[in-house]
């Protein structure tokens, strides 16, 4: 499995883009230039028609340089949840970057429907009125356009809110990764509009999750191996006992460890990104699976990247703190690694499944 020539292209592109345009700023032209915005956009939608393998390709790319954009929450879960519902209407303002979208999905720390129970009901003029609150919206607090998932009477939907009518009130939150912008929307009696079929929300979240996950996993993968990459380049210049600190047998033998755990991870989360590419029947397995695996190696080997670079490495002059909080956030998004663990179980038929 190897990158094609127009891949490794979007993949050196957008790295130069973000070495000349670091921070918040770099989503204008990721979206006005490169158009990832709408990367994963149907062409007839106003998008680039791309898939899972671009959209990995970029999420690498932006864990590299922890790119304080909203690309995984509107590119991935905000226009997969749409895609998934079948409604088009709102995809050209997000493929064209006039809008951000946001997945008002958690509640309480999960990302499970059946612990969804945020109310959605008819008002007196027949339209729907949502009642809840949502934890964990990527870019919440400055997103364009709000999907939220509610409880109706017929079970999940999936509606779009205005994100600054009345009865929506949005909480910038202050998370331990400073670069992964979260909010806290309460929803009090709000407007909604329902999209694709009531009642169908906790299928279109399966398959959103399952995307999301394999989105992210690329990022963990880019993230460890720009850690990997900075430690390396340390030990070769800290010189201890006059010597390079990477002369020395167990540290070579924990940047050997680390390397054997950004390869896997990187092996897993492209085979997760084939298969979602391929259109796989066992999506979710490969999903869950390489978002467990990548966690626990971003984790590790961000550990690592602190531990080889001494004091300096617990400074906030150096980057390695920035690794390990992402590392330890994208973690817990979308499920912690037991989790999914307990979810490759069910598909494997080892534990029952969860009723939404």
């Amino acid at each position: 499995m190897r990158p094609t020539e127009e891949q490794e292209e979007l993949r050196s592109t957008v790295r130069q883009l973000l070495a000349r345009q670091p921070g918040p700023d770099a989503w204008g032209p990721l979206a006005g230039q490169i158009g990832a915005a709408g990367l994963a956009v149907p062409e007839e939608h106003g998008g680039a028609g791309c898939g899972p393998l671009e959209v990995h390709v970029v999420m690498e790319e932006l864990g590299r340089a922890l790119a304080p954009v909203p690309f995984l929450g509107s590119a991935v879960l905000t226009t997969q949840a749409l895609l998934a519902c079948g409604d088009a209407a709102l995809l050209p303002a997000l493929a064209e970057g006039r809008a951000v979208g946001a997945l008002a999905w958690a509640e309480d720390g999960s990302w499970e429907p059946a612990a969804i129970r945020t109310a959605a009901h008819r008002g007196p003029d027949g339209g729907w009125r949502l009642t809840g609150t949502k934890d964990h919206v990527l870019d919440g607090a400055d997103a364009t356009l709000l999907v939220v998932a509610a409880r109706t009477a017929a079970g999940v939907a999936l509606f779009e809110v205005p994100a600054d009518g009345p009865g929506v009130r949005r909480e910038r939150l202050v998370p331990m990764d400073p670069t992964r912008a979260q909010a806290r929307i309460a929803l009090d009696g709000a407007a909604g509009r329902l999209l694709g079929t009531d009642g169908d929300g906790a299928r279109v979240l399966a398959r959103v999750r399952d995307l999301g996950s394999v989105a992210l996993a690329a990022e963990q993968v880019g993230a460890a191996e720009r850690c990997l990459e900075l430690t390396v380049a340390y030990a070769r210049e800290r010189v201890q006992f006059g010597r390079p600190i990477g002369s020395f047998q167990a540290v070579k033998h924990r940047l050997a460890d680390a390397y054997v755990q950004v390869e896997a991870a990187r092996s897993i989360a492209l085979g997760a990104a084939y298969a979602a590419a391929e259109g796989a029947a066992e999506l979710t397995r490969y999903a869950a699976a390489a978002k467990s695996a990548c966690s626990e190696a971003s984790s590790a080997v961000a550990g690592e990247t602190i531990q080889l670079h001494g004091g300096i490495g617990i400074t906030w002059e150096h980057d390695a703190h920035r690794y390990f909080k992402r590392a330890h956030g994208s973690a817990q998004l979308l499920g912690a690694p037991a989790e999914h663990r307990r979810r490759l179980a069910a598909e494997l038929e080892l534990v029952p499944r969860q009723v939404a």
